[in-house]
């Protein structure tokens, strides 16, 4: 495992650094693989109910690219010699309770939790990745949602709600549950595993808390930019 050099390092000794650093990418890249093959159930089961072929299609192929993005990451555990079952196992709890408060009502609720909750996750991990290694990074990159999918996702909420403007109030409220819900989320994943002592093994856990604070407060923006594209409040 290739740790990031730092000076600040030396207060520990090396056995002792690269333990956490590999509990710490374990962790991460057993979050990682569960939130993908949740999302690929997910995106399988809210495609039953798609008021056309062509929605139903669309998200069948998002839900295969999920499950795409689960297997390049359970590749990268077992590269590291790591079981991903065990991996994700902590994390099953944990993101199933999530996916259980934020059942969505219909087509239109699925397709914004879609939007936004895909979209905090990895930007969530994508900013926990700067801290890690070019290989984890590189595994972490390459199964984010492409710009493609989000557009796409993105274009068919425009379109809803230019069909029947009674929808914006109602996807608007549900988008601020969401992001609440998924906010909260990243906290608790971020404080019961190795997340924050991995984002700064050499600080404190006020140090690392502090950390978190600026990726939640980024987090943040990007879904008010993302909202606004939709014509919608955060």
């Amino acid at each position: 495992m290739s740790i990031p050099p730092s000076d600040a390092f030396d207060s520990i000794t090396a056995g002792e650094l690269s333990a956490r650093y590999d509990k710490f990418v374990t962790d991460l890249l057993g979050g990682i693989a569960y939130g993908e093959l949740s999302a690929f159930e997910r995106l399988s089961s809210d495609a039953r109910y798609s008021p056309t072929l062509n929605d139903r299609a669309v998200l069948g192929r998002m839900a295969v690219t999920e499950f795409g993005h689960f297997e390049a990451v359970c590749a990268r555990l077992l590269e590291m010699g790591m079981d991903p079952e065990l991996a994700m196992l902590p994390f099953q709890r944990m993101v199933d309770a999530f996916h259980e408060r934020t059942r969505p009502a219909d087509w239109h609720e699925s397709l914004m939790k879609a939007y936004v909750v895909d979209a905090i996750t990895e930007d969530f991990y994508a900013a926990i990745a700067e801290h890690l290694d070019a290989d984890t990074r590189g595994v972490i990159a390459a199964v984010r949602t492409s710009e493609e999918q989000t557009a796409l996702l993105a274009d068919r909420l425009k379109t809803m709600l230019a069909e029947d403007p009674r929808l914006s109030s109602r996807l608007a409220l549900w988008g601020r549950r969401l992001v609440g819900e998924a906010l909260t989320q990243a906290q608790r994943i971020g404080a019961k595993h190795s997340f924050l002592v991995g984002l700064t093994p050499d600080g404190t856990q006020k140090d690392a808390e502090t950390e978190v604070a600026a990726i939640l407060t980024s987090l943040t923006r990007g879904h008010s930019r993302r909202m606004s594209k939709l014509g919608l409040t955060a």
